[in-house]
């Protein structure tokens, strides 16, 4: 009988995982397991997706807000400094701005508006339309901010994300003023001294505003980049990627992820002579079409995947191919002749009108999204995915 199933995904439960846990024995035995339980085998080219954040739990990478305010403040020299661009997240950006609350003389707040860079809203398009703002000139205090929009609270998470931001700093006995730009220049005229929060803009954000006069220009991802004082660090993101373990610790982005893809992968080798890819996934990358939230919070959605995972997808469109190749066919000869058209495509098919509406994102992207919706941010239990048949194609 011809197969009729295509790719499958799968959540599977793990016991919880703590600091010191082996994590790639843990893994490689769920999968083992799950495929005798479930009655399926193990094939050339599945996919076995981790969350990063059991990764991170097994390596104990976390963070004080101690250590965050140490590292704040021996870059600072607790000056007044300039924290632009946070995004608007209690498991994101809140703990860790307590941590630079701490290393900070004063703070000036700088939010981007109508959203942050992810989509969180702080006020409604259309409001902001009938006031006649212009987002990408206006500068507004918060004085002006609350005259023209009063206090708005958050679609999903109820929370006055102005009130709340700060408050934190000024929990602390820190002086905190809020400014609403989207012009990183905007923060000079309050201070030299800035600290950049954005996520995938950052680059861009530091290149202004070190040839605009800042005095000193840091990130996220240049916090936490070596251990402080014992604590958990990341190399290459710092703080990005990291999110709320307590009200005072962070739980940074996983370190040095491509030895477990790559040991998991030659684990699962060993048992059962095939090659399976594996990638740590974080956040996926999409967007919620009724928060507006783009889902990416983390630097990327994958931080280390196996070889076979490197590169887009290359694939013809079915429905192109029907409605215009093999318009004159039907049945089995149009299913032969697609077929044998995908059976011979091109190795490389960009630019062709075959392919076009196929998704132009690499595949860690594609992958990572999959595994994260497959797994979701909560209660399943599911931090490893197992996918099959993700590379198949309408001739196998």
């Amino acid at each position: 009988m011809e197969r009729i199933i295509g790719p499958v995904t799968r959540g599977l439960r793990t016991p919880i995982i703590n600091q010191g846990d082996d994590l790639e024995k843990i893994v490689v035995d769920t999968v083992l397991q799950a495929s005798k339980q479930e009655g399926y085998e193990v094939g050339d080219r599945d996919i076995v997706a981790v969350t990063e954040s059991v990764v991170a739990r097994a390596q104990g990478n976390y963070a004080t807000i101690d250590a965050i305010g140490k590292d704040v403040a021996e870059k600072f020299k607790e000056s007044t400094v300039g924290v632009i661009f946070p995004i608007l997240s209690r498991n994101r950006f809140a703990i860790c701005l307590k941590g630079i609350a701490k290393g900070a003389k004063k703070v000036v707040l700088m939010l981007s508006y109508p959203s942050d860079e992810v989509g969180n809203h702080l006020m409604d398009l259309d409001i902001l339309d009938a006031k006649g703002v212009n987002p990408w000139t206006d500068v507004l205090t918060e004085k002006e901010f609350r005259d023209l929009f009063g206090y708005n609270k958050h679609t999903f998470t109820g929370v006055d994300y102005v009130a709340y931001y700060k408050s934190l700093v000024e929990a602390y006995g820190v002086e905190c003023e809020v400014i609403f730009s989207n012009n990183p220049v905007t923060i000079l005229d309050h201070t030299k001294d800035v600290l950049t929060c954005d996520i995938h803009t950052r680059a861009r954000t530091k290149r202004i505003l070190k040839s605009k006069g800042a005095n000193k220009v840091f990130g996220l991802d240049d916090l936490l980049t070596r251990s402080i004082e014992g604590n958990g660090y990341n190399e290459e993101f710092g703080l990005l990627g990291s999110n709320k373990a307590t009200e005072d610790k962070v739980k940074l982005f996983p370190r040095k992820g491509q030895a477990v893809v790559d040991h998991i992968q030659e684990e699962i080798l060993k048992k059962t002579g095939k090659t399976v890819e594996v990638l740590i996934y974080g956040d996926g990358a999409f967007k919620d079409p009724v928060g507006k939230i783009w889902e990416l919070a983390d630097p990327v959605v994958s931080p280390a995947f196996t070889k076979g995972l490197e590169g887009t997808p290359n694939e013809l469109k079915i429905k192109y191919l029907a409605d215009n190749n093999f318009a004159d066919l039907s049945g089995k000869a149009l299913k032969d002749a697609i077929s044998k058209h995908i059976e011979n495509k091109a190795p490389d098919l960009k630019g062709a009108m075959e392919a076009q509406g196929t998704t132009p994102r690499r595949l860690t992207d594609l992958i990572g999204s999959l595994a994260d919706l497959t797994s979701g941010s909560g209660d399943k239990g599911t931090p490893v995915v197992y996918i099959q048949g993700y590379f198949d194609n309408y001739t196998k």
